[in-house]
């Protein structure tokens, strides 16, 4: 007893405890329903028991469960949600799928119409002009194209931005002539915006992007060339070296009106006027090759009624006026080799040479088994630039003599009363003119500039007295000649950068338009009978030679590129084991 109170504690008699067991998350789920359970007796429903309201739990009201979350959901899932029913699908499906609840996603459904509403006042309205259709010509193509990048790696054939932009133009260019005229509107041009998301599209990852040059590999290189030299004991005047360089026959610097008006012309397409050449030499500096030329047509108007052999450079045709892999072999059989041979028997040197060549890919790597008298060797990979001797003023000096040669023929054939005009000599100067001009550049060059080029790779060759033509002289030269003829505005600038873009649509030196192919040796096999059969390098080569030649028939020739581009690849995975046991033969070999 505290005080006057008196504390009475009074137990219920009627009102039972809850037992023990009863979990607390039970009593929860009773008092959020707003009923409370007493025990009388017995069960619910059954006397004993009876409903009241909720109990207070410590005084602070119904006992709740932890608070949940709430999920916001973007308009972008809402819209799918729309667009599921839209497609037939079920509630329970579209809400197992998504991960939501079962009646969010029945909220959904009833505000619809709200929903889209919101959809159209949240979206730009330039955004309808943005979305674009890709045509049927650009599915096809795209897929088209994906086979053949997957085709050229497995052929460990380099492949480049620029090449396969220029493949992407053609096959476009061929699928929209096979659509016929529904086709016509479209249009392509091999942007890099597309390319970016061409690759992203397809997975494309590039390998072989244009490459730092190597200038470790090329400091190394010339003494291994000096031990391969001495251990075959050639002479300067039996190493060669060769490489392939584009020229635009018809063009001239930028600030002449002749150049100015072809380019606004209609139609205008440089690359009609481009055509490839082969040229080379040997260190000594006195035997200079026949060039071989590449051109788009075989039987061009200009060379109506002229015998072919009779021409002062050999002449091939190709498409795409590239050197490609069969081009190569032939020249390499039938001209480079008698070629060699007869340049030994006029010196009195024994019958043997040694080819420098690049890794460019109309290079087949079998060429050693061609041929019993030359040895080749290819420079490391991304060392051209750095030491190949063609590219250290052969080939520049070669453009600017030919450049030289076309301006000079110019002026003379315009100096005067009763001649031609500027416009009628550049329109009748045609492929057959070229030809001469080419020829006649390519004799101007001295051995000394052909034997002065080999200084980075071989030095002790380099005589004393060798010193290449001046090529800042002979552009000088150039100006002044164009000024001669009237224009005036072209500056030294214009020449270099003429000079320069020579070779700008050369994407390749293969044929990585097309699936590489190599024609025959035509060799017989005659074997003894008692001889047990031996596989030899050059019987792989040979065999390895009529595999490709008839999958370049089946690809030049098939009008479902996409079938012949698959048969390739089956083929060439099928005798894959015939390659590898060829570099091992060719490995073992060294």
């Amino acid at each position: 007893m505290r005080g006057s109170r008196l504390h009475v504690r009074v137990r219920m008699p009627c009102r039972a405890r809850r037992p023990a067991r009863e979990s607390a998350e039970e009593t929860c789920r009773g008092h959020q329903k707003g009923w409370g359970k007493e025990r009388l007796g017995g069960s619910l429903g059954q006397p004993g028991w009876r409903r009241g309201p909720a109990p207070r739990h410590l005084g602070r009201g119904p006992l709740r469960g932890p608070k949940r979350d709430r999920k916001s959901i973007t308009l972008h899932v809402k819209l799918e949600v729309l667009r599921r029913f839209e497609e037939g699908e079920k509630l329970t499906q579209i809400a197992k799928t998504l991960g939501l609840a079962t009646s969010t996603v029945a909220s959904i459904r009833v505000n619809r119409e709200k929903i889209k509403a919101n959809s159209q006042a949240a979206t730009p309205i330039s955004a309808t002009q943005l979305t674009r259709c890709r045509g049927v010509v650009m599915g096809n193509m795209e897929r088209l194209l994906s086979l053949w990048i997957e085709d050229q790696k497995q052929q460990h054939l380099p492949i480049n931005t620029m090449l396969i932009q220029e493949k992407a133009k053609s096959l476009f260019e061929a699928l929209k002539r096979e659509q016929g005229e529904s086709a016509q509107t479209e249009t392509f041009g091999a942007s890099n915006g597309w390319f970016a998301r061409f690759k992203a599209r397809h997975n494309v990852l590039l390998t072989d992007e244009p490459a730092v040059a190597d200038t470790e590999a090329a400091r190394k290189y010339p003494d291994m060339l000096r031990k391969i030299i001495e251990d075959g004991g050639y002479t300067p005047q039996q190493v060669f070296n060769i490489d392939e360089t584009g020229l635009f026959w018809k063009r001239l610097p930028e600030r002449t009106f002749v150049s100015l008006e072809d380019k606004a012309g209609p139609g205008f397409k440089a690359s009609k006027d481009h055509l490839t050449l082969l040229l080379g030499g040997n260190a000594a500096g006195d035997c200079k090759l026949k060039p071989l030329l590449v051109y788009p047509s075989e039987n061009p108007r200009a060379l109506k009624g002229c015998s072919k052999p009779n021409l002062p450079v050999i002449w091939r045709s190709n498409r795409n006026d590239w050197v490609t892999m069969s081009i190569f072999q032939e020249w390499f059989t039938n001209f480079f080799c008698p070629a060699v041979e007869r340049h030994c028997a006029e010196n009195n040197l024994p019958n043997k040479a040694l080819l420098i060549l690049d890794s460019a890919p109309c290079h087949p790597v079998y060429l050693d088994d061609l041929s019993a008298n030359v040895r080749v060797e290819f420079l490391p990979k991304n060392t051209s630039a750095l030491i190949q001797p063609m590219n250290q003023g052969v080939i520049t000096t070669f453009k600017a003599f030919y450049l030289k040669r076309t301006l000079c023929q110019l002026i003379q054939e315009t100096d005067g009363e009763e001649k031609p005009t500027i416009r009628e000599f550049w329109r009748s100067y045609n492929i057959m003119t070229a030809v001469d001009n080419i020829a006649e550049s390519w004799q101007e060059l001295k051995p000394s500039t052909m034997n002065a080029v080999w200084k980075k790779i071989w030095p002790e060759c380099v005589l004393a007295s060798a010193e290449a033509e001046a090529l800042p002289q002979i552009q000088q030269n150039i100006v002044t000649l164009a000024s001669h003829g009237g224009f005036e505005g072209v500056a030294e600038d214009d020449v270099v950068r003429l000079l320069q873009s020579h070779g700008e649509d050369l994407s390749g030196t293969g044929e990585e338009d097309e699936l590489l192919g190599m024609p025959s040796t035509g060799a017989g096999q005659d074997s003894a009978l008692a001889t047990p059969p031996e596989l030899t390098t050059k019987h792989l080569a040979e065999a390895l030679s009529h595999f490709d030649r008839g999958l370049q028939i089946l690809t030049d020739n098939d009008p479902n590129r996409e079938r012949s581009l698959k048969v390739c690849r089956e083929v060439n995975n099928v005798i894959s084991c015939y390659r590898e046991l060829y570099r091992e033969k060719k490995r073992g070999a060294k």
